[in-house]
């Protein structure tokens, strides 16, 4: 039976091995291709510890087989300060909604909608004026690109949100196959709550 469960406070402290590994599992795959290791993510994870922030699990019975994290957008604004500079928005109107990691067996059934919807409704609670994630920007004729790749930019837009242009954040990890880490873009979106 498949559910979702939200998770706050501790309840995120005890679930931090297993995002840990879903983060690794799934952000292997295309447009992440991202290399990671477990004592990085569970240190990582930490920051969804803080007060307003949330884990959105999904449960296939007792095994998390997916996830969708987020928090208040100042506890990230080492991060994206400096993509927001020059936007009207202040970060402390603003909710991250950071990973969704989902197994691919799991796919299509919902959950998705279901990882959006405990997230703004936290952000929301919150008193949140605005719900706010990036994206991978990878060329589209990169060599490890599938060929059945979607993007999910149409489910994005269904939701209401929409990307902000010139919004852009650096990031850096290792790809697969790579020796060192280099330099992500990520693409910011938003929409108002």
């Amino acid at each position: 039976m498949i559910s979702t469960r939200i998770l706050t406070g501790e309840a995120v402290a005890g679930a931090l091995d297993d995002l840990a590994r879903l983060r690794i599992a799934v952000f292997r795959d295309w447009p992440y291709l991202y290399d990671g290791d477990e004592g990085y993510e569970r240190e990582y994870l930490k920051a969804y510890t803080v007060p307003g922030a949330v884990v959105v699990a999904a449960m296939d019975g007792p095994r998390m087989i997916g996830a969708a994290t987020g928090a208040p957008m100042e506890h990230h604004a080492e991060d994206f300060a400096a993509a927001f500079e020059d936007r009207p928005e202040r970060l402390e109107d603003i909710f991250y909604c950071a990973e969704s990691v989902l197994l691919s067996e799991y796919r299509g059934h919902g959950l998705g909608h279901a990882f959006f919807d405990g997230r703004e409704e936290q952000a929301r609670s919150l008193g949140r004026r605005f719900s706010a994630f990036c994206s991978v920007i990878r060329p589209p004729d990169h060599p490890a690109r599938p060929a059945d790749y979607r993007p999910l930019d149409g489910f994005w837009r269904k939701r209401g949100y929409q990307p902000l242009p010139g919004v852009v954040a650096n990031f850096y990890w290792r790809d697969l196959g790579d020796a060192e880490e280099t330099t992500k873009q990520l693409q910011f979106w938003m929409k108002p709550l």
